[in-house]
């Protein structure tokens, strides 16, 4: 139930993943542009970093692997605001290195776990949030990767839960017409976070052909700004798709 409090303008945001990277940097711009914005991830501290004492932050630790810890993330986002207007599903891990012979199966799953199943977890919570409040309806903004296009070498798992994100983010929007629910998915290159260091982007990524090549980057706060941009779009407007890529870097023309 909405508290007759609150300002009739309210907009509510979720971010998963919110303790570092992507999801700290959108969290941010989003609390910066008048946003209430639940902050999860899985470390409390990181997510009471990324909120450094913001009025409008609410911070709730979240394994998003596990169906207990979503279903409380929501209730205690509709508790305290009554809605959910936004979900940024962002939290993700790259996974093994590897060709499909040499990973093993628990690392797999492992991946589909995060990437995939708490993707839906968290679109599944919010989706019923968003037909159960009044105005109906909202937009889920799933934090796909270039991968879901053209995957880097020894990457099979996280490959794979990427191109799982785009059938997911198809579904839910054909899914929440009825209900004023749209979804769209954002596939990023090359923003300067961690993962950039654990794929060797600034040192040498590994190339098709065996090579290594440092890649540009560009700065995450630009990234944040697309997802922002995507947020803000008018109810009347569905962005089913964006790639936003340093420039530069080999995608176009990868292989």
């Amino acid at each position: 139930m909405t508290d007759s409090s609150l300002p009739a303008d309210l907009r509510v945001a979720v971010v998963t993943g919110a303790g570092s990277g992507i999801g700290r940097a959108v969290a941010r711009l989003m609390l910066a542009d008048g946003y209430k914005v639940a902050l999860a991830g899985r470390r409390e501290a990181q997510l009471l970093e990324t909120a450094d004492g913001h009025p409008d932050a609410l911070a709730v630790p979240c394994d998003v692997t596990v169906p207990d810890d979503v279903a409380r993330l929501f209730a205690e986002v509709r508790l305290r605001w009554g809605r959910v207007d936004v979900l940024f599903n962002n939290a993700g891990v790259f996974g093994p290195a590897g060709d499909v012979g040499e990973i093993g199966v628990d690392e797999w799953e492992a991946t589909l776990r995060v990437n995939v199943t708490g993707s839906m977890l968290c679109a599944a919570e919010a989706v019923r949030a968003m037909k159960d409040q009044q105005p109906q309806g909202g937009r889920i903004i799933n934090n796909g990767s270039i991968s879901a296009h053209s995957p880097r070498p020894r990457s099979v798992a996280y490959t794979v839960t990427k191109h799982a994100m785009t059938g997911l983010t198809k579904s839910i929007e054909l899914d929440g017409r009825a209900f004023g629910i749209t979804c769209g998915q954002i596939d990023i290159g090359n923003t300067r976070t961690e993962i950039m260091d654990t794929i060797g982007v600034g040192s040498g990524a590994l190339q098709a052909d065996g090579s290594r090549k440092v890649e540009p980057m560009f700065p995450v706060e630009d990234a944040a700004r697309a997802v922002l941009m995507m947020a803000n779009m008018p109810a009347t407007t569905s962005v089913g798709s964006l790639v936003v890529t340093a420039a530069g870097m080999p995608f176009v023309g990868r292989g």
